[in-house]
């Protein structure tokens, strides 16, 4: 009874949408899904899992269900700036693709220059066209960092030479929701890292309307399409936590349900790679895992077809998904060392939790020793 309330406020969000004219004539989301060969219970399933993300009770999955096949009822513009298209590519380069990603490529994308066929004057057009046409209703997606002020000519856009600083705000002004796809866009990303030459930003610092970050390098095809997916569904924006990341995907850190946390709550680390705790999947924080300092959930969502991640692969994590993680993060395959993070010595609460684990855990094999002796004796 008492998601009642949320439940019937969803569903009266959806009956809106569904009035929402298609934006394209192409086929409709489910028969994309059913032509690649994904039954409706395969869907129904990852709708479970996207709803379990929102931590929604089961009830809810038709909505969230309802909520995906409507996607095709909003207009995207998806912009690149300064970045390597890392975030595009590991979508659009599945050989398998998931529901999420085949979500993404049949979107109502109006503009994303890595996917549409228009180049230059055209493509220029466009955008022109499409931020005109759907004014005030378009969802807005921006790839990369942005060079600002006195530096924004480092990067320009289409025949006219636009700065890539002049399309984000002219595309931002116009948004019904804007979300900041990937670290550069998030936080600046490389570009931003120092001495940050061409005076890089994330989106947030050109538009002063509301950003949401996804962060990440490259984030999640389901972070991606599950925010798309959560304004569907509320029309609002997210809870959001200090970064303005969406706390339904960066709620809690890496290191909270790393498969090898077992291992670190036992004091079981590799010292090096390739050395018999690497082997026996040893817990990577003393050859730089940075787990225990970054909010993502890459160690429940994965990457390739969500069959594996870095950590698992055997790589620490460098925690790209936080702000300058480039400059305070690194060396990537070295401990923090000490430094400081949002005023906590992470890195010192981390070892002492370990060692004082580790203590304990001592302690109680020596006195199973013991007893075991005794018990001989």
């Amino acid at each position: 009874m008492e998601y009642q309330a949320l439940y019937d406020q969803l569903s009266a969000r959806l009956g809106k949408v569904a009035e929402f004219e298609r934006v394209s004539d192409s086929k409709s989301i489910s028969s994309i899904l059913e032509d690649n060969g994904i039954t409706r219970r395969d869907f129904m399933k990852w709708a479970a899992g996207v709803t379990a993300l929102f931590a929604l009770p089961q009830s809810f999955v038709p909505l969230v269900a309802q909520a995906a096949e409507l996607t095709d009822r909003l207009p995207v513009v998806w912009l690149h700036m300064a970045e390597c298209t890392g975030c595009s590519e590991s979508l659009l380069r599945s050989d398998t693709p998931t529901i999420d990603s085949l979500i993404f490529d049949h979107i109502s994308l109006e503009y994303h220059e890595t996917v549409m066929a228009a180049a230059g004057w055209q493509a220029e057009q466009n955008l022109e066209d499409a931020i005109k046409k759907y004014n005030g209703k378009y969802i807005l997606m921006v790839e990369g960092g942005i060079p600002a002020g006195s530096s924004d000519f480092y990067l320009t856009v289409g025949p006219h030479g636009k700065t890539g600083a002049a399309h984000a705000k002219e595309a931002a002004a116009n948004a019904a929701a804007i979300f900041a796809i990937g670290t550069c866009s998030s936080f600046g990303g490389v570009q931003a890292a120092h001495p940050n030459p061409t005076n890089a930003q994330p989106l947030s610092k050109i538009t002063n309307k509301p950003v949401i970050n996804v962060p990440g390098c490259p984030p999640s095809e389901k972070n991606i399409v599950g925010n798309v997916l959560h304004y569907i569904l509320w029309g609002t924006l997210p809870s959001l936590d200090a970064y303005n990341r969406p706390k339904w995907a960066y709620g809690l850190r890496i290191h909270d349900l790393c498969e090898r946390r077992g291992h670190f709550d036992a004091g079981e680390f590799v010292q090096q790679f390739g050395d018999e705790g690497a082997k026996n999947g040893y817990c990577l924080y003393k050859v730089g895992c940075k787990g225990p300092y970054t909010f993502n959930n890459c160690s429940r969502e994965r990457f390739n077809q969500h069959t594996s991640w870095p950590i698992q692969a055997g790589h620490g994590c460098i925690g790209c998904s936080e702000p300058g993680f480039w400059d305070s993060m690194g060396p990537f395959e070295e401990p923090v060392s000490g430094k400081l993070f949002h005023s906590i010595n992470a890195d010192a609460t981390a070892d002492k939790a370990g060692i004082a684990i580790l203590t304990v855990t001592a302690v109680a094999v020596a006195a199973h020793a013991a007893i075991a002796a005794f018990k001989k004796a």
